[in-house]
């Protein structure tokens, strides 16, 4: 029997085939290390994510993932409901935050579940993928778990903006969270706690909208990584990773910079450090390759 079991919500991006499928694969083999038993939610939606801003008015977009919660509550009972993606676990937290303290929203959201046969309750508790390696793993028990040690790596923890506001990690400071830093150090890389840009915006969205606004943004990002000698960024959001990779060819075009600065997860560092293969970490999803943390792998 698994140490943890968790009611898990993968989210759209983390499907197979999706931008950040390579997620998915390696939160399933960190949580294989680390003895956690993932309980996918049955018939899980989109949370609405940045598009749920867009229009159709509020109490769709809260409706989205009170039907999430309610169907965890439901098949998975007394279950804490975790993400591995950020904006999913954002969106999440915020419904159950809203419902709790609005009456009128908490009525109206169960009248529109109630259409599908559903009741939302409110009390799991929602967690991001991380607050559960760093606050029920522990640094201390990664460092036990290293068999490979990512020696030689300098690694710029690049939290982004929405696992740091507005809720953030309990005991994180909003401006410096350590959270990556000190799990870049637990598996033997060297971390960067000084490194500026850890929760600078990526532009999130607008990358499609407006494209030289959030390039700007991402340039500055690479450009601090660089400037603290880092050899790749690590982040616990799909987003952050997808920008912060996939644009860096035309913000070279943009800017005249030669990046080529690979982008990964928290949890392929966990997974290769874990002895895992390149394959198990999904280091095979990277735009950028990982090459120095594939050769570890190779080890």
């Amino acid at each position: 029997m698994a140490k943890k079991e968790v009611s898990f919500y993968p989210g759209c991006s983390s499907q197979s085939g999706a931008s950040s499928s390579n997620l998915m694969r390696s939160v399933d083999t960190m949580c294989e290390e680390l003895d956690i038993q993932l309980n996918e939610i049955p018939d899980w939606n989109c949370c609405g994510a940045s598009i749920g801003y867009g229009g159709g008015g509020e109490l769709p977009r809260i409706a989205l993932s009170a039907r999430n919660i309610a169907l965890s509550e439901q098949h998975n009972p007394n279950q804490q409901i975790v993400s591995p993606c950020a904006a999913c676990w954002l969106n999440t937290r915020e419904a159950k935050e809203r419902l709790q303290h609005d009456e009128q929203m908490f009525k109206d959201a169960n009248a529109a579940l109630a259409e599908a046969g559903l009741i939302y309750k409110g009390q799991a508790e929602v967690r991001h993928m991380v607050e559960v390696v760093i606050e029920d793993i522990g640094f201390d028990a990664i460092k036990e778990k290293v068999k490979k040690p990512l020696e030689g790596l300098k690694i710029a923890g690049y939290v982004g903006c929405q696992t740091n506001r507005p809720f953030g990690i309990a005991g994180e400071s909003f401006e410096n969270p350590m959270y990556l830093d000190n799990m870049v150090e637990s598996v033997g890389a060297e971390s960067i706690p000084t490194y500026e840009k850890k929760v600078q915006c990526c532009g999130g969205a607008l990358a499609f909208s407006e494209p030289e606004k959030s390039q700007e943004m991402i340039h500055g990002i690479i450009e601090a990584a660089y400037d603290n000698g880092a050899d790749m960024i690590a982040t616990p959001c799909p987003l952050c990773q997808a920008n912060v990779e996939i644009y860096q060819d035309q913000i070279n075009e943009r800017f005249g910079s030669k990046f080529n600065m690979p982008v990964v997860y928290y949890s392929q560092l966990l997974d290769v450090a874990f002895g895992r293969s390149a394959s198990d970490a999904a280091l095979d999803g990277q735009i950028i390759k990982a090459k120095k943390l594939e050769d570890i792998a190779k080890k």
